[in-house]
């Protein structure tokens, strides 16, 4: 969604869905990876449908499958629990994305780390 209250819009549901799979989701499922980042919440003009972006960092990677399965299957949950906080006519259809830029990120920081520790050792 784009323009300014499209941006504000995008940015109060990726606080609040945050907020409600750290809190209320996690309650409900304590065996959920430590470390869930709500990256992106990308919504339609018309607030029918929404795209999140779910970004899970774990070592165990079935455990963050796991976790990504939790959140998918309780979309309408969220979307129930974002209806009690968001003031907006109607609460868009939530579809979460994996967004793996969090593993990404670490992958490059090694390289990194390993070609300045080549650097020196020469």
């Amino acid at each position: 969604m784009k323009g300014t209250r499209g941006q504000r819009l995008s940015g109060e549901f990726q606080k609040e869905i945050s907020s409600i799979i750290s809190a209320k989701l996690r309650n409900k499922y304590p065996e959920m990876s430590a470390i869930i980042s709500v990256t992106e919440a990308d919504i339609a003009p018309d607030l029918k449908s929404a795209n999140v972006y779910v970004s899970i960092f774990d070592t165990d990677k079935q455990r963050q499958e796991h976790t990504f399965g939790i959140i998918k299957e309780n979309a309408g949950f969220i979307r129930h629990e974002l209806s009690k906080v968001m003031r907006v006519r109607t609460v868009p259809e939530l579809r979460f994305i994996s967004d793996s830029s969090m593993e990404y990120g670490a992958k490059i920081d090694t390289i990194l780390n390993g070609l300045e520790t080549d650097k020196y050792d020469k």
